[in-house]
């Protein structure tokens, strides 16, 4: 079976013929990801019948994610932690004024729609697929006008509730595995804490307000107080705003008592939650000092405990990869399809694709000597090593580090000592052109016979 038909294998469309739609569907676009709905498929039949599947009734993005949330969860299973990272982004459709449905973004000139997807990984950064997804178009009508003193329920940032709510609604399903909901600032929401409160999935996210505790005193300043449990030293890398310097923090951690804010003391007047504080010490003079501030419902009573939290936010990075690959490795954001009924199904598939680059990426770092039919089909590792090799394959598949590194060849990676690991961009590349090497062998042998 195929890695397509694997992922789709659940669908629930009410057709079966549906669902084997999909599976052929996923994998065109899964094996030219930067094309076009229309430069993937092969012929005006198969862009006619993609247009079809898009079209129907049963199909949206959540009945076209919820077979692959379903593969998540079973690769989930097999791993003590699962970090569940969630955040927004914007998929801007300015100048694409024939698709209907589209909502102001953050101008009112721009146009497209929000997308908040549950991205599971291993705190090793093994992709393990996208859980949950939401999107939505904001209201020009209502743009613009102030949500203070609504209801959350009547707030866009609901979504950060919803979506603990729905691991919350799976962990069950998931009884050897510790769930932990990882989000950036903007999830430092005080209903969150309470819907936290006990629940079966931990919560880690990063403190976005200096809140007041139930004795007074101010978060921050609390920590500060308190003794550090030890420092840590790192590289802090070079961007386009800052220089790259070395780094120490010390680390310190609290539990503490969160009052909570005058208009939602009916919900829970406080809560109790671990505090994390990373603090640079003797920065350089010019230098904005770094640090994080993190809130938890995981005990942190050892150094290496904190440490591991730390750990465990930093890799909220993985989502942003995840983005990056939907937008400029999937191109989503050129997609040319009339109504936002036909869109969104589409985006909820290329999340799926833009998972698959992740996993050949990261897999490839993280378990080098994994067979590669692990992931990759018979028939495209065996392309990737024909042409890459000039030779006949093997037997038995090599491991997912070689083929992976042959593979982003295609897609520019020179594979020198010094060059380290592929990045996405490579990969996602060199898939686009295994499959026309995958169709090319076919049909030579086709010819042959």
């Amino acid at each position: 079976m195929s890695w397509a038909s694997e992922e789709m294998a659940g669908a629930q469309f009410g057709d079966k013929r549906l669902t084997d739609r999909s599976a052929s569907l996923l994998s065109a676009l899964g094996a030219k990801p930067t094309l076009s709905i229309p430069a993937a498929a092969r012929g005006w039949a198969e862009t006619q019948a993609a247009y079809r599947f898009f079209d129907h009734g049963e199909v949206n993005a959540e009945s076209v994610l919820a077979p692959h949330a379903q593969c998540t969860l079973e690769r989930a299973r097999a791993h003590p932690v699962v970090l569940a990272i969630q955040d927004t982004t914007e998929l801007d459709f300015t100048g694409k004024n024939d698709i209907e449905g589209l909502g102001p973004l953050t101008y009112a000139a721009q146009r497209g729609l929000h997308l908040h997807p549950t991205f599971m990984i291993t705190p090793e950064r093994v992709p393990l697929g996208v859980f949950d997804a939401w999107l939505w178009a904001r209201d020009p009508k209502t743009f613009g006008q102030s949500s203070k003193g609504l209801p959350i329920e009547d707030k866009e940032s609901v979504r950060w509730v919803e979506g603990y709510q729905r691991l919350v609604e799976v962990a069950p399903e998931l009884p050897e595995t510790r769930l932990v909901y990882l989000a950036d600032r903007e999830a430092d929401i005080y209903e969150l804490f309470v819907e936290a409160d006990g629940a079966p999935v931990e919560l880690l996210v990063r403190a976005n307000h200096d809140r007041a505790l139930e004795d007074g005193a101010r978060l921050r300043q609390q920590l500060l107080d308190s003794p550090a449990l030890g420092n840590v030293t790192f590289e802090l890398p070079r961007t386009a705003k800052r220089r790259a310097r070395t780094v120490t923090q010390s680390l310190h951690a609290r539990r503490v008592s969160i009052r909570a804010p005058n208009a939602k003391a009916t919900l829970a007047p406080s809560v109790k939650l671990t505090a994390v504080l990373a603090q640079e010490i003797d920065p350089p003079a010019g230098e904005t000092p770094v640090q994080w501030l993190l809130l938890t419902t995981l005990p942190v009573d050892t150094f290496e405990q904190a440490v591991e939290k730390m750990q465990w936010y930093l890799c909220r990075w993985e989502i942003e990869l995840l983005f990056k690959t939907l937008k400029s490795g999937c191109e989503v954001e050129e997609l040319q399809l009339q109504h936002i009924d036909r869109l969104e199904p589409a985006i909820a598939m290329y999340l799926i694709i833009a998972w698959r680059v992740l996993l050949l990426t990261m897999t490839g770092r993280r378990c080098p000597e994994m067979p590669c039919d692990v992931i990759l089909e018979t028939d495209e590792w065996r392309a990737i090593y024909i042409v890459s090799e000039r030779a006949k394959p093997p037997q038995e598949p090599p491991p997912l580090d070689t083929i992976v590194r042959m593979l982003a060849g295609f897609g520019g990676f020179l594979n020198r000592k010094h060059d380290g690991h592929p990045g996405n961009k490579s990969v996602w590349i060199g898939l686009q052109r295994t499959r026309d090497f995958v169709l090319g062998i076919a049909a030579y042998k086709a010819a042959e016979t």
